[in-house]
């Protein structure tokens, strides 16, 4: 069915004359004419009785008018869901916990009229990078390695210092800060790490860098578990982000120690697809970008990530 035809019968519908049609829509009275007439010939049934007066429904097309209507209403939200600028900006976080999700919300804090779809896709760059040519997600946040992506662009946003966290009876607990080399030979719990993944290969070596402990064995029971074995031990520790969301009961008295001399930074990127135009991208990439800072020369990344350039940072609008 022509949905063009739909709609010059709703508007003459509307208008009860093809030539108030004609000016609405902005063609002739004639091309008004012939989409309805067309229409007819699909239907098998006429759809107005000319009158003196213009153009009355008849009782088919009074039938039809309803279900018409509908049409161009899911037609219209159709177009709205993919085309740029009308539909939210798909954007994979990874982990609503982690810094990217912040960074996101202080983007929407500042463009409060921009609309967004934030999703997890809890995969490794390769498979987001996947989801970004197949039009699933429009951006996503990842560490790059130094390779390139057909089509894929993306620029450095985020450098994520790390913590240590740690209960009240851990040997660290009261120290105001540690060294990656202080960690040696103690117990860091990372439940469900695999090496298959970027991150799982960040921690690899920086492990084999440190001589550390990191262990990713045994069921995956959430953060929560974790949280509370922490809690309660005194030779298990995790490692999180600076800018990274952990919430837990005042009674598990757990202590975030940041780590220096040097910083381990977790290096994350935008990436988009070069020929994505929706306008809400470009102005995330802005805003993402100008809060931006180089990395200093005190802290520790892998050898695989791509070393952006270092410019400096002009604040984030809070």
């Amino acid at each position: 069915m022509d949905l063009e035809a739909v709609r010059t019968f709703v508007t003459a519908a509307d208008a009860g004359q093809f030539q108030e049609a004609a000016v609405r829509l902005s063609i002739t009275q004639q091309a008004v004419s012939k989409r309805i007439a067309a229409l007819e010939r699909d239907l098998e049934v006429r759809l107005f009785t000319r009158t003196a007066r213009g153009a009355r429904l008849t009782v088919d097309g009074q039938a039809f008018l309803p279900h018409a209507r509908e049409l161009l209403r899911v037609a219209d939200r159709a177009d709205a869901s993919v085309r740029p600028g009308r539909r939210a900006l798909r954007v994979d976080v990874v982990n609503r916990r982690i810094a990217p999700a912040v960074l996101l919300q202080e983007f929407y804090r500042s463009h409060p009229m921009s609309s967004l779809d934030v999703v997890t896709l809890a995969a490794d760059v390769d498979a987001a990078v996947a989801g970004l040519v197949a039009g699933t997600i429009d951006a996503t946040f990842h560490a790059v390695p130094d390779a390139e992506w057909d089509g894929i662009d993306s620029v450095r946003v985020l450098d994520e210092p790390h913590e240590l966290l740690v209960g009240p009876h851990h040997p660290f607990a009261e120290r105001a800060s540690v060294s990656p080399r202080d960690l040696a030979g103690h117990r860091i719990r990372m439940p469900g790490l695999s090496t298959a993944t970027e991150w799982g290969a960040y921690y690899e070596e920086l492990a084999e860098v440190f001589a550390l402990t990191i262990d990713a064995g045994g069921p995956i029971f959430g953060n929560e578990a974790l949280l509370a074995e922490i809690a309660a031990a005194a030779d298990v520790a995790t490692l999180v982000g600076a800018g990274s969301w952990y919430m837990w009961p005042d009674a598990y008295d757990l202590r975030r120690i940041p780590i220096e001399d040097p910083t381990p930074v977790y290096p994350m990127s935008l990436l988009w697809r070069r020929t994505n135009t929706h306008p809400t991208l470009a102005r995330l990439r802005t805003f993402a970008a100008d809060g931006y800072r180089a990395p200093a020369s005190d802290v520790w990344l892998p050898r695989w990530i791509r070393r952006p350039a270092a410019t400096p940072a002009r604040s984030r609008p809070r």
